[in-house]
Formats: C-alpha cells, sequence, structure tokens
C-alpha cells in the first residue's frame, strides 16, 4: 500500500477508530512520507518533534484559509478556533498566550492537588451511588467529564450549574479540528461555536459588572483596558478554546487511560498499591493511546526533514500518536510499560503551541487513577467499549463500567500489600 493509500484508509472510520495498524502503513515509507505533490504524513518521533519547535513551520493564516476555505469567516466553528490562540502564529499568538498562561504555572496547579482529589472523592461517591443497583455507569459520563470540566470552569469562574451544558457543545465543535469534514458535520460544529460563543458574551457582561477572581475577570479587564492587547472576537475565542481544550483532552486521557489499566492489571494494581508511580502511569498512558493524535504544520520556508526536502508551502500532518510508537524512540513500543525510561511522549506537543493546561491535565489524571484504583477494586468494563470516529482527538463514546458495592468491594482505604518493582 503506497503512502497516498495508507493515508485515505486513516481517513476512514475504521482508521479512525484504530489508527495504529495504519501508522504503521504509513511508517513503512520511512519517518516523512510523501502523500502530495506538497503534503507529507510524518510518523517519527524525531521529526515531528523538530516540526513542532521549527519556527519555519506555523498553523494556517489567514491569507491561506482564504486559499483553501473560501467563506471560512461565515462559519462559526472556523472563524471562532481561527481567532483564538490554538490557530494563529506568532506575534499574535505569543501575545494572547501570555494573557493566560498566569493560571497554568506549576506553582497554581500544585496548589490544586487538593481541590481535585476532593472533587475526585465526590465523583466516586456520587458513582457508588449509582452503582447500588447493580446497574453498569458510564464512567465517562459519571467522572471523566465532571473532574475536568469542573476544574477548568473553577478556574474560568463558569458557575457549577452551568457545566452540564458543555459537554454536547464542545463535541459539536470539535468536529472542526479534524482533518476531514463534510459540509453536514461543518453545520453541526458551527452550532456547538454559536453555543459556546454566546454563552461566553454573557459571562463577559456578566463579569464587567460583578468582577472575580478568576480567568475571564482578568481577560475581560486586559481587553477592556487595551483592545489591542487583546481584541473582543479574540477574548471570547479564547474563553471557548480554554473551556473545550482545559476538559475534552483530560477527558479522553481519563477514559482512554482507565480501558489501557484495566486491561493491564499487573500495572492497574502496582498503581493501586503506590500512588508514587502515578507520574510514569500517565506518561505511558498518553504515550501509548494519546487524546489528541494529530497536528498540522506549513512551512514558510524550504525545509529538510528526516532526509525528505520539504518545498516552501508544503503541509505537514505531524502524527503524534504515530510518533509515540516510534521504535527508533521507544523499544517495543506497542506494549504498554509503565516502567519503561520515560522519553516525552508528543502528545501535548512541543514548541510555541505546546498545550498550555498540560501541567493541569497530568494533574487530574495522576490524582483519579490511584483514587479510582484504590477506592473501586472491582471495577470492570461492562462489555467493550467503542472510539468515537474522531482521529484528532480519540476518544470513546460512552465507557459502561460494573462496581461492585458489596462487602467485599468499594474499599476507601488503601489495600495492604508491597508494590511490586519492575517486570
Amino acid at each position: 500500500m503506497d503512502a497516498p493509500e495508507a493515508l485515505a484508509l486513516l481517513m476512514s472510520p475504521p482508521g479512525r477508530i484504530d489508527p495504529y495498524p495504519t501508522y504503521e502503513l504509513l511508517r513503512a515509507h520511512g519517518p516523512v512520507a510523501q502523500a502530495g505533490p506538497v503534503f507529507f504524513a510524518v510518523t517519527g518521533y524525531v521529526e515531528a518533534d523538530a516540526i513542532l519547535r521549527d519556527p519555519r513551520f506555523g498553523v494556517m493564516d489567514d491569507a491561506l484559509r482564504d486559499q483553501f476555505l473560501p467563506g471560512w469567516r461565515d462559519s462559526p466553528a472556523v472563524a471562532s478556533i481561527s481567532r483564538s490562540m490554538l490557530r494563529t502564529n506568532p506575534p499574535d499568538h505569543s501575545r494572547m498566550r501570555r494573557l493566560a498562561a498566569g493560571a497554568f504555572t506549576p506553582r497554581r496547579i500544585a496548589a490544586m492537588r487538593d481541590v481535585v482529589s476532593a472533587q475526585a472523592d465526590e465523583l466516586v461517591d456520587a458513582m457508588l451511588a449509582r452503582a447500588a443497583d447493580g446497574e453498569p455507569v458510564d464512567f465517562l459520563a459519571d467522572f471523566a467529564y465532571p473532574l475536568p470540566v469542573g476544574v477548568i470552569c473553577a478556574l474560568l469562574g463558569v458557575p457549577a450549574a452551568d457545566r452540564p451544558l458543555f459537554r454536547r457543545w464542545a463535541a459539536d465543535l470539535t468536529g472542526v479540528l479534524e482533518p476531514e469534514i463534510t459540509l453536514d458535520e461543518l453545520a453541526v460544529a458551527d452550532r456547538g461555536a454559536t453555543e459556546l460563543t454566546r454563552y461566553f458574551a454573557a459571562l463577559v457582561e456578566d463579569r464587567r459588572r460583578t468582577p472575580a477572581d478568576d480567568l475571564t475577570t482578568a481577560l475581560v479587564q486586559v481587553h477592556d483596558a487595551d483592545g489591542g492587547r487583546l481584541s473582543g472576537d479574540e477574548l471570547l475565542a479564547n474563553l471557548v478554546v480554554l473551556l473545550v481544550a482545559g476538559f475534552e483532552t483530560t477527558t479522553n486521557l481519563l477514559g482512554n487511560g482507565l480501558v489501557v489499566l484495566l486491561d493491564h492489571p499487573r500495572a492497574a494494581q502496582a498503581l493501586r498499591e503506590r500512588p508514587d508511580l502515578a507520574a510514569d502511569h500517565v506518561e505511558e498512558l498518553l504515550r501509548y493511546d494519546s487524546p489528541v493524535q494529530l497536528t498540522t504544520r506549513v512551512n514558510t520556508a524550504p525545509a529538510t526533514v528526516g532526509g525528505v526536502d520539504l518545498p516552501a508551502g508544503s503541509w505537514t500532518l505531524l502524527l503524534l500518536g504515530a510518533a509515540n510508537r516510534d521504535p527508533r524512540r521507544y523499544p517495543r513500543p506497542a506494549r504498554f510499560d509503565p516502567w519503561r525510561a520515560q522519553s516525552h511522549p508528543l502528545s501535548f506537543g512541543a514548541g510555541p503551541h505546546y498545550c498550555l493546561g498540560a501541567g493541569l491535565a497530568r494533574l487530574e489524571a495522576q490524582v483519579a487513577f490511584p483514587l479510582l484504583l484504590r477506592r473501586l477494586p472491582d471495577l470492570a468494563l461492562a462489555g467493550r467499549p467503542r472510539h468515537r470516529t474522531r482521529l484528532t482527538l480519540r476518544g470513546y463514546e460512552t465507557l459502561p463500567v460494573t462496581i461492585d458495592t458489596g462487602p467485599a468491594g468499594a474499599h476507601r482505604g488503601t489495600p495492604a500489600g508491597t508494590a511490586p518493582g519492575t517486570p
């Protein structure tokens, strides 16, 4: 199978649901495979990392959008994403990122550990109550969504009563992040963008009247003091992106990660008995089944990457999920091994667009997985879940699980035992 055929397979519904076999078909053509006259798919770790850090490579700007997506300004989803830090290049990207970065410093994130732990405990209590009749519960709806959405909403100052609104709106909007999208899918994304923008426009007006100690108030005050630092469109676009990115990736990390841990009971037992292993387990979960599978870049000047010449104006599809399984970087990459020497998976990107909330997502997962395994030692899948037919943001449609709420299950204390060492 040549590279264009493999790429077409990757974009098909079966390829999106399980992209890993197709990544290997592309990898057979080298770490940088040409799939069109100026289109390249990157599966190599070193090559993807280099492109993400190279200032010659950036995201699509307005001029390119005008060329390839005529009428994009009429799409609420494309226009909103395009005005955010997610889809802008320096200096605009750097300017907007600096304004929000103060909420995501390592010190502030570390200070949130107790809050995250308390929220996770409350969600487990609620899961136990729902499981009392012996029926399965949906881990995504009951834990993996409400935990990160509660955390990011607290940072943004979104009232707790409004949090259930965002799951559908965000799911609709994020369709626009896929490498290919139909007109019907774009209409759904536009609907999500319209609802989210309308919501934040109202919240902005509320914060003007009643300032609070939250990120929304801080950004509103920056805009009102100097629109040159943050325009009105940028204010709304970044609030939308901060909310959606703040929980969508973490929800998928928690869902994907739980399935992997339940499929690897020895690793789960180690983490149950040794919560201090959480950092390494989470890094390996990010590597093994990344919640973000790809991103794109276009280069403004000629470049040579992986021995392949990329003319100026080339499009590169950076397959982060494939790079995280590059055998040149990770021996036996298809094996889940939380004891392997960690080598910084590219799940949150690298370079100027490195995910602003990566530290927060890691913290939530490092808190959640040991707590879940300790308090719910008999947690099990209720059948095999099915992934969404999304490639960029990889996650499950639903994740039904069973919980033993009888005398032998659902312990609140840490089980006795000695943690295993290495495999």
